[in-house]
């Protein structure tokens, strides 16, 4: 909390002022809610995940300018300038911080519970590529290289696999079933090379809790957690939701039994999505639709098993195993999406 204070001094608010709380569900931000006579949410970027903060203020200032021109009426959250004039406030360990208003009467939800939520869900992401369409992509900036680069993420899990000593025994299992799906990666890079997927603009974590919901509507209001706004592919946005969204359970269930496809949600998120990006898509991208899914859970698999096997060394844990578990269950939600979707 005096981290907390120190910093607001530098936008002249004063902590005493504002009930201070710790919220959101992820692990790679510190974000804390200001309740107050106006409301903020302050966060604290992981420097050590971007690793060149200044990317994510230049590429949110250069979305935010070309939607205030070419679709003015769309909230896309920005940042509130300090004092001094600044994006982002760095404190003595040389973690960046910024100021976001608080938007009243929203709330983030954690799990699909209804076909509703997806397809509102998958809108929402939806529209904020469709309104970029027309953007630079060239004047964006990875904020973390090659972040969904399949042939990347086999690399790192073979080099895991090589230095992991002991920790390969009890993966045993887990690893032999990710080598089964080497072939994804050969499809993915056939993909890519083929032209047929175009560069854009995309939001590349499109897990639920990334949209504030109207509280009494049920409503999207806005696209939240906007750091890994940078150019990708449609695939990366569509199968993140996929993988996030279809699945009763989510990527730390131990019970593999609870995993499962709900068909239901997977039809109403893929509906929702081309609602907003079906115009602009190529025929090609829409050829890649049940592509997306397997993809994208493949990557988790692969990073988290890598994790695993290098000592646990990235994703915050709780118990040993876990990045283990997560591996594996998210192996196991790759076989079924291949048997429901091809």
């Amino acid at each position: 909390m005096a981290e907390v204070a120190q910093i607001l001094q530098r936008y002249h608010l004063d902590s005493a002022h504002f009930k201070v709380e710790r919220i959101g569900s992820g692990h790679i931000h510190a974000t804390y809610k200001l309740t107050g006579p106006r409301s903020y949410v302050l966060q604290r970027v992981n420097k050590n995940v971007f690793t060149q903060p200044e990317l994510i203020a230049s590429n949110l200032r250069r979305a935010a300018d070309y939607l205030k021109w070419n679709s003015p009426d769309y909230l896309f959250p920005t940042v509130i300038p300090s004092a001094g004039g600044k994006e982002m406030e760095y404190d003595e360990e040389g973690f960046p911080w910024r100021l976001f208003p608080y938007i009243d009467n929203t709330i983030t939800i954690d799990s699909v519970s209804s076909a509703d939520q997806a397809t509102q869900a998958a809108m929402a992401f939806g529209r904020l590529s469709r309104l970029l369409d027309k953007a630079d992509v060239s004047s964006f900036h990875p904020t973390i290289p090659r972040f969904h680069d399949l042939a990347l993420r086999k690399v790192q899990f073979e080099e895991a696999l090589t230095g992991a000593g002991d920790r390969a025994q009890p993966a045993a299992q887990a690893i032999e079933s990710a080598k089964r799906f080497f072939p994804l990666v050969d499809e993915y890079e056939a993909l890519i090379r083929s032209g047929s997927l175009k560069e854009r603009i995309v939001h590349n974590d499109t897990k639920i809790n990334n949209v504030l919901f109207d509280r009494t509507t049920g409503k999207t209001v806005a696209v939240i957690d906007l750091d890994t706004l940078m150019p990708g592919y449609f695939i990366y946005d569509l199968g993140d939701m996929v993988r996030t969204f279809v699945c009763p359970v989510s990527e730390e269930e131990q019970d593999f039994s609870r995993i499962a496809f709900r068909k239901e949600i997977y039809e109403a998120l893929v509906e929702g999505y081309l609602s907003e990006m079906g115009p602009v898509m190529t025929e090609g991208e829409k050829a890649s639709l049940s592509f997306a899914g397997r993809m994208m859970t493949y990557i988790m698999a692969l990073r988290f098993l890598a994790d695993y096997l290098r000592g646990n060394t990235y994703y915050h844990i709780t118990y040993p195993e876990q990045n283990l578990v997560r591996a594996g269950n998210q192996l196991r939600l790759l076989e079924i999406l291949s048997e429901n979707l091809g």
